[in-house]
C-alpha cells in the first residue's frame, strides 16, 4: 500500500509540476516594442479602446466593416497595435482580442464577443496571425453567415478546413524568408483554400515581423524592416477590403 501511495504521490507530483511549467511557459511572453504602445493613443483620427477589447475605430466616419485580429501564440495583443491603427486610418474597426493563456486555440471563438460587442458592424472579417489565424478561420468557417472573409497572416488553415466550399473570400500573406510558417507549408494549404484565393508573398519579410514583438525563436532574419513589412501588410489587407465592398451586391 505505501508503494503504490508512494507512485500516487510521484504521479500527482509529475502532472503538477507539468502544469506548472506550461502556465509558466504561456503567461510569460515578450512585451509589445514600444512603436506598439505609442500606436496605443486616440488622436483626431483614431479613437482607441482598451477595454473590453483592445479596438481602433475612425473617428471621421463609421466603420467600413470589422477585422477581428487573433493575436499569435504567447504575442501580446497589443503588439499588433500598429496595425490595427492602420486599418482603422483606413476607415475599418480593428479589434485584437485577448485569447485565454495567450493560445487562441484554447479560446477559438474570441470573435464571437467581438461582434457582440459592436452591433451595428454589419460587415466582419477574420484575420489571425500564424495560430491565430488558424483559429479566426477555424471560426469563420463555422460561423459563414458572419463574416465575409478571412485573413492569414504567416499562417494556414486546418488541414481539414473546408474553407475552399465556405463562400468566404480569403487573402494570405506570408514573408519568404518566415522560418515558423515556412512558405512551403503556406502556399500547400492552397489545397483546401478557395480558387480564388488572394496570394500576397512579402519579400524578404519574416515571421515575427507581422506585429511589434521582437523577434522569435525559430525564425528566419528578414531582409526588410519591420515597418516596411506592417506596410506591405496593412496595404493588401486594405486592397482587399477594398474588393469586396466592390464585390457587394
Amino acid at each position: 500500500m505505501k508503494k503504490v501511495l508512494l507512485a500516487i504521490g510521484i504521479l500527482i507530483g509529475s502532472l503538477l509540476l507539468s502544469v506548472g511549467v506550461f502556465l509558466g511557459w504561456a503567461l510569460w511572453i515578450p512585451s509589445p516594442m514600444p512603436e506598439a504602445l505609442a500606436a496605443m493613443t486616440s488622436d483626431e483620427t483614431v479613437e482607441v479602446r482598451a477595454e473590453p477589447t483592445l479596438t481602433f475605430l475612425p473617428k471621421t466616419a463609421k466603420p467600413k466593416a470589422g477585422i477581428v485580429i487573433y493575436p499569435g501564440a504567447r504575442v501580446d495583443p497589443r503588439s499588433y497595435a500598429p496595425l490595427g491603427r492602420r486599418l482603422a486610418e483606413a476607415g475599418y474597426l480593428a479589434a485584437i482580442p485577448s485569447v485565454r493563456l495567450n493560445m487562441a486555440v484554447l479560446e477559438p471563438d474570441a470573435a464571437a464577443r467581438v461582434i457582440a460587442e459592436n452591433p451595428d458592424v454589419p460587415t466582419w472579417i477574420a484575420a489571425g496571425h500564424s495560430l491565430g489565424g488558424t483559429m479566426a478561420a477555424r471560426f469563420a468557417e463555422a460561423n459563414p453567415g458572419q463574416f465575409r472573409g478571412v485573413i492569414f497572416l504567416g499562417s494556414y488553415p486546418l488541414a481539414a478546413s473546408q474553407l475552399k466550399d465556405s463562400g468566404l473570400a480569403v487573402i494570405s500573406i506570408y514573408g519568404t524568408l518566415d522560418g515558423v510558417s515556412e512558405p512551403r507549408e503556406v502556399r500547400a494549404a492552397g489545397l483546401v483554400l478557395p480558387a480564388n484565393t488572394v496570394w500576397v508573398a512579402i519579400e524578404g519579410g519574416n515571421h515575427a515581423q507581422f506585429g511589434y514583438y521582437g523577434d522569435q525563436s525559430g525564425d528566419n532574419a528578414a531582409a526588410i524592416n519591420r515597418e516596411e513589412q506592417q506596410r506591405q501588410t496593412a496595404e493588401a489587407i486594405i486592397s482587399f477590403l477594398s474588393s469586396l465592398e466592390t464585390a457587394q451586391p
